[in-house]
């Protein structure tokens, strides 16, 4: 009987520091590991992915999705796990993958991920979510969006309820507020380009309620202030992909306005 493949596909872009335990925790169940650099990468997250015997790629990048769609393109392995460079599966969950590969009932499996943020382990926030990763090639698997991309496939699917995935999130307070603003610019993009307009109401209240919905229907204020600052990023989130809406409208005035002047003139 063939033996089962498994491709470990990881996408990155500067992440020396974190890699070497996403890699470490997944080259002895691995029969290759793919990771797509992108291309603008500064530090030697390169190296580090070749020192673990990886198959590196240099891309440029086009979107989440896009870029976990390329690094698909390249794996061989008759299944594919999919992680992000800041995630590590703990050993439960790698003895089930191995279990689940030699007499697998579904075509793709969610894995359970918890969540490290500032140093601690999140109770209820970002906590306990369920994320598609274990893949059969055969399944068709695709990734679409490139914002809060996600993995589809064809046929069955199931969880692996033994182990999880953990997740290390943002380094610090820095990184997570400027990854809030990168994902409400790329929003407010999409938003523009479905031709959604600009809302005042939505401006003021949705960061009211994204707070809101966080810090207390999601039990955020367990959480002390790591509770405090999550929450205050959807809040900002939400605040900033209006305001980006609204610049880009501006934009597309001022470009209409430069228009009729020249027309008149």
């Amino acid at each position: 009987m063939k033996k089962v493949s498994l491709s470990v596909a990881i996408i990155a872009k500067d992440e020396e520091d974190r890699l070497p335990k996403t890699l470490e925790a997944v080259k002895d169940i691995a029969d290759e590991i793919i990771v797509v650099v992108d291309s603008r990468t500064t530090d030697n997250t390169i190296k580090v992915a070749e020192s673990f015997g990886a198959k590196v790629f240099i891309e440029n990048w086009e979107g989440y999705g896009k870029q976990k769609q390329k690094a698909l393109e390249k794996t061989q392995g008759d299944w594919i796990l999919f992680l992000d460079a800041d995630e590590v599966l703990n050993e439960k969950l790698k003895k089930e993958i191995l279990k689940i590969l030699k007499n697998p009932l579904a075509d793709g499996y969610f894995l359970k991920r918890k969540t490290i943020y500032l140093g601690k382990p999140l109770k209820f926030i970002w906590n306990n979510d369920w994320v598609l990763r274990l893949v059969k090639r055969s399944s068709n698997p695709r990734w679409m969006g490139d914002i809060h991309e996600s993995l589809i496939i064809d046929g069955i699917t199931k969880k692996i309820k033994k182990g999880y995935i953990l997740h290390y999130t943002y380094r610090n307070l820095k990184e997570h507020f400027q990854k809030s603003l990168e994902y409400a610019y790329l929003s407010a993009k999409e938003y523009a380009k479905k031709g959604k307009k600009f809302s005042i109401f939505k401006t003021f209240f949705s960061p009211l309620w994204a707070f809101l919905k966080i810090y207390f229907l999601k039990l955020g204020f367990l959480e002390g202030f790591r509770g405090f600052l999550i929450a205050l990023s959807y809040a900002l989130n939400a605040f900033m992909k209006n305001a980006f809406l609204w610049e880009k409208f501006q934009k597309e005035k001022s470009k209409i306005f430069k228009l009729e002047n020249k027309k008149k003139s």
